[in-house]
């Protein structure tokens, strides 16, 4: 009898399966998913994985595979799906460019850990992790040089984590602004996992993250924006949505090295623009439009049927919504 996977890593590739294909496909208990694009090779194959070609997505009888724009990141939602109607407890994002290390693999989602202070608004997580000048894509740009002295602000708690962010050495993710100006690489320290408070604000990428199944719903990546904004923009929404249910942020520390696949940093930085004028803006947008007395799907369309309304989102991006939760419903 087949065993049933509950855990589930979703990847989207536009190149041959890479090392890093190959690694994640070799765990045991664990399914892989990839979700291919206009750009990924016609004869993409690689054993152990459940490859979803553009073939196989027109064959889907989902709303959401009829309205997401083809050659980008957003047709990874088609993986999320998939991994949904097969059963998935959680599910863990990563890149075909993110290799794990042996000490690969999450913490548990409710547990003791060491806890940052609430109602800090955007802080460096990074600096907990190495003494290097280095920042998260998403992190406003007023703040790149301040020193924010978390360990000060660190205590034991217990948490309810819906989502874990785990850190990447080598090439970590960073904006366009540090690759511009410095690009140093990065290995992280080894400390402890660490959870943000409610009112404390991080960016998490789709790098090397785990959403538990119930925050499935913020899996949702915008499709309006470009591809260097939409897992941060996904991010920025999901934490206040996640705290009005006593979900919480965490970070642990390097499990992958990243081997980063070619990006023009110029066009980065054009693309990430955006990004880098209204990351604080969405905050309050998305905290003003969501209620406590809603459920999570319908504040995860409220907040982006106003994002639409503040001009950060296009018009487009309220239908999709409505099609993923649709879809997540099946």
């Amino acid at each position: 009898m087949k065993k049933i996977m509950k855990k589930f890593i979703v990847i989207t590739s536009i190149f041959y399966p890479t090392q890093a294909v190959k690694a994640y496909a070799g765990f045991e208990d664990y399914r892989v998913i990839v979700v291919g694009d206009k750009k990924t090779p016609s004869d993409w194959n690689c054993e152990g994985v459940d490859y979803l070609s553009v073939e196989d997505q027109r064959k889907l009888s989902n709303k959401l595979v009829k309205v997401l724009p083809y050659n980008h990141y957003c047709r990874k939602m088609l993986g999320y799906l998939l991994a949904i109607k097969g059963g998935a407890e959680s599910i863990i994002d990563t890149d075909d460019d993110n290799f794990p290390n042996d000490n690969w693999g999450f913490p548990a989602f409710e547990h003791s850990y060491d806890c940052i202070d609430g109602r800090l608004g955007f802080v460096n997580v990074y600096q907990l992790f190495t003494k290097q000048k280095i920042w998260a894509r998403g992190l406003p740009l007023n703040l790149i040089n301040t020193w924010f002295e978390l360990e000060k602000k660190v205590t034991i708690e217990n948490c309810k984590v819906g989502v874990w962010q785990g850190l990447a050495d080598e090439d970590p993710d960073v904006d366009s602004i540090y690759r511009l100006t410095s690009d140093a690489r990065c290995n992280f320290d080894n400390r402890e996992p660490v959870v943000l408070g409610k009112g404390t604000i991080s960016p998490f990428n789709t790098q090397n993250t785990i959403i538990s199944k119930e925050v499935f719903p913020l899996l949702y990546l915008p499709t309006t924006v470009s591809f260097r904004f939409t897992d941060i923009l996904r991010g920025l929404v999901a934490q206040p949505i996640m705290w009005l249910y006593d979900f919480q942020l965490g970070f642990i520390t390097s499990t992958v090295f990243q081997e980063r696949n070619y990006h023009d940093y110029m066009s980065d930085f054009i693309s990430e623009i955006p990004m880098f004028k209204n990351c604080t803006r969405i905050i309050d947008i998305v905290s003003d439009s969501i209620s406590k007395s809603q459920n999570m799907e319908t504040n995860l369309l409220n907040a982006y049927t106003s994002l639409h309304k503040n001009k950060i989102v296009g018009k487009k991006e309220v239908y999709t919504v409505e099609a993923w939760l649709n879809d997540i419903k099946k």
